[in-house]
């Protein structure tokens, strides 16, 4: 059966959403907001009838009404480490939001988008394999500092469609096969896929493993350390600092994977050399990853806006093609994503979670 699935996902200036039956979108859009719009939403309840009334004009706009949806599904957003999967919005869930007990994002909006919505037609509302999503072993969770914790903070969403559908290609079960997925972006997450589980991965977000197009990655501890006693700046400027004004734009000056490659390409040696830096350090991470899973990998999996870039990809697979077949996936595909996940759910294919 081809269900009718509406994916959102609130961003920090806009709103995407999408319409899929089945496999195939009837239109994905983005709904961009004004500064003076979102400053308006001056608490939770602005913002979300701000939002909610952009996303049913829109629908109306194209002819879909609400009640010729199955589901709707939003971006799971800050919520406590969960396994990953498809889950019901739920009080719980939505308590844990409105209070921002695990952090204040953008995506916190999607799974009460999506309950409002579906409340008004009485259908299904789902969140599917948020940023959180955290199924680390407890070896991967060693630091090597007993007061710092290894987090599971990784491009979840897209790393595990992205694996499921390549596993559907090859008439294979995901939850049989062991996979690398590597993520590259404003940051990179690099994930070791163990039977249906991501058994560890670099903190994509939080400064760990490659450098990438916004942040520094994994850094010489004592070098870290004196660069933040020179700079003497607050913690949250540090921070901000080192994610989003490393890697690529902080050793060229843009993030613009075109405008590094053309630069590449055009002699500059210095953009050549950070640019084939960035593929080094994720070659590398990859190769940890095998080591993860000891050497059963039934592919590695190149995603992420930078995985259309032929460079990069050319660099990773020459270095890493021994461990397995190299698999390019470009893009993200979050709303595409999200469909699949709710579908998948409608059909019984995956269990329906709780939080």
């Amino acid at each position: 059966m081809a269900y009718r699935v509406l994916a959102i996902n609130p961003g920090s200036t806009s709103t995407k959403i999408a319409v899929y039956e089945g496999d195939s979108p009837l239109f994905e859009t983005t709904l961009r907001h004004a500064p003076e719009e979102l400053s308006a939403c001056a608490d939770l309840a602005a913002a979300l009838a701000f939002r909610r009334g952009i996303v049913l004009g829109a629908l109306a706009e194209r002819g879909v009404p609400i009640a010729s949806l199955d589901a709707v599904i939003g971006r799971g957003g800050m919520l406590r480490p969960i396994e990953g999967g498809v889950y019901a919005v739920n009080e719980r869930m939505l308590g844990d939001l409105r209070e921002k007990r695990y952090g204040d994002h953008a995506s916190n909006l999607g799974a009460f988008l999506a309950k409002e919505i579906a409340a008004g037609a009485n259908l299904p509302a789902y969140i599917a394999d948020p940023v959180v999503t955290d199924e680390l072993h407890d070896l991967a969770r060693l630091s090597g500092h007993p007061e710092i914790t290894r987090v599971s903070v990784l491009h979840a969403l897209n790393q595990k469609a992205v694996a499921k559908r390549y596993c559907r290609g090859q008439n294979l079960r995901y939850e049989e096969t062991n996979l690398i997925v590597a993520h590259m972006g404003g940051g990179a997450s690099v994930g070791a896929h163990e039977k249906g589980r991501i058994v560890d991965v670099n903190d994509g977000l939080g400064g760990d493993g490659p450098f990438s197009a916004q942040r520094c990655g994994g850094l010489p501890a004592t070098g870290l350390v004196r660069l933040c006693l020179r700079r003497n700046l607050p913690a949250a400027d540090m921070i901000r600092e080192l994610t989003t004004r490393g890697g690529l734009i902080g050793y060229l000056g843009t993030d613009d994977g075109r405008e590094i490659h053309r630069r590449a390409l055009a002699g500059d040696e210095r953009a050549r050399l950070v640019y084939e830096g960035m593929a080094y350090q994720v070659s590398k991470e990859i190769s940890a990853c095998a080591a993860v899973l000891k050497g059963s990998v039934e592919a590695i999996i190149l995603t992420g806006g930078f995985a259309y870039d032929e460079l990069i990809t050319g660099w990773i697979t020459q270095r890493v093609s021994f461990i397995a077949r190299v698999v390019v996936m470009p893009g993200e595909d979050e709303l595409r994503a999200l469909c699949e996940a709710a579908c998948r759910a409608l059909d019984g294919g995956e269990p329906i979670k709780v939080y």
